[in-house]
């Protein structure tokens, strides 16, 4: 066959064929009278054998070495290959990514265009102070697009940085959810914790709040335990159950109680929660400090039932447990008497005279 019927049929141009000809990866077996190039059914085949090869990313030399080569290990090169790939597709999303951070910040002209250009060019830095500097120092009114912040706070190591991020992000025309929540079904639990702590810094809203709700359940206490907090702030109930187990577990336990102080003004919700603390100091494996943190836990909740809970635990077998059960107690029966109006208890020292007349 002559070259334009060979091109016909392979699909590969006659500039090509010429060009395999010249580096001698597929020469034609003969040639006319008149000197034209005659392929033979076995250079067809050798034709379609290099684009196949090409196809999977092969360069022309490769793809000589693997037709001549006997030795040539396929299987390395396969493996090549995969890696090329990998790293190709990984510099593609990068740049994808960049392109709709671009697109997203609605850009009016190029000078837009370079300006989160930069940005993204500050926020890549291997310097810790260039990439805080990038967030602060930003000219008055210089627009940061939420969807860029909210990606470099995911990526962000540094708590300083991270933290200047979080704060621009909160700032920012748009929000970032979208980028963030994605961050929360990372496999990679750093990523999570850094969402979380982002989305509790972003205004309260039904989407944030519902996007904290999703990883109530996380694996990670440091992720449930972070959005039950910014939940509890925002009064939403369903943080009830993982902010009683940051006090059994004693992970930010403190505030986990001054949040759940908070949620038991609503009178439903401080019956849940009391509920939840007794049913905790009677699980049989509530050892002591387990029992103090949830009497710290219950002096934050107001009513009745606290106090009488707290005289129970005054009698605790452990003297650790019922000394700070009793104190708490006289804590609460002096706020008692303080929301009544009543004077305070007089301290009569044991010799039956209150202490200001000694």
């Amino acid at each position: 066959m002559l070259i334009g019927e060979v091109a016909r049929r392979s699909g590969v141009s006659p500039r090509i064929l010429r060009h395999y000809d010249a580096l001698g990866l597929v020469r034609p077996t003969g040639r006319t009278v008149g000197g034209y190039r005659a392929y033979s059914a076995e250079d067809v085949r050798r034709i379609f054998h290099v684009e196949s090869l090409r196809s999977l990313g092969l360069s022309l030399k490769q793809i000589g070495r693997a037709l001549e080569d006997p030795a040539f290990s396929p299987s390395a090169l396969v493996g090549d290959l995969i890696r090329w790939t990998e790293d190709r597709l990984e510099r593609e999303r990068e740049l994808l990514a960049r392109l709709r951070a671009i697109d997203a910040s609605a850009p009016a002209d190029w000078q837009d265009v370079l300006h989160v250009v930069s940005l993204m060019q500050g926020l890549d830095s291997a310097s810790a102070a260039r990439r805080q500097q990038t967030v602060l120092g930003r000219p008055e009114g210089a627009a940061l697009p939420a969807e860029l912040l909210a990606g470099a706070v995911l990526s962000e190591s540094d708590p300083v940085v991270a933290g200047a991020l979080r704060w621009a992000l909160a700032r920012s025309d748009g929000d970032g959810l979208a980028t963030l929540a994605a961050g929360l079904h990372s496999d990679d639990a750093d990523v999570r914790r850094r969402a979380v702590l982002a989305i509790a810094a972003l205004p309260e809203t039904p989407a944030a709040s519902e996007a904290l709700e999703e990883v109530l359940g996380d694996t990670d206490p440091t992720v449930r335990g972070q959005a039950a907090l910014a939940l509890g702030g925002r009064g939403v109930g369903a943080a009830v159950p993982a902010l009683v187990g940051m006090v059994v577990e004693g992970v930010n336990d403190v505030d986990a109680a001054e949040v759940l102080g908070a949620l038991s003004r609503d009178p439903d919700r401080a019956e849940r929660i009391m509920a939840a603390l007794v049913g905790e100091l009677a699980a049989p494996s509530a050892g002591p400090a387990t029992r103090i943190r949830l009497a710290q836990a219950l002096v934050e909740l107001s009513g009745d039932a606290p106090l009488e809970v707290l005289r129970g635990l005054a009698r605790d077998d452990d003297r650790a447990v019922a000394l700070v059960a009793s104190a708490f107690v006289g804590v609460l029966d002096k706020r008692s008497a303080e929301d009544r109006g009543d004077p305070p208890p007089v301290d009569s020292g044991g010799d039956g005279r209150p202490s200001d007349a000694r």
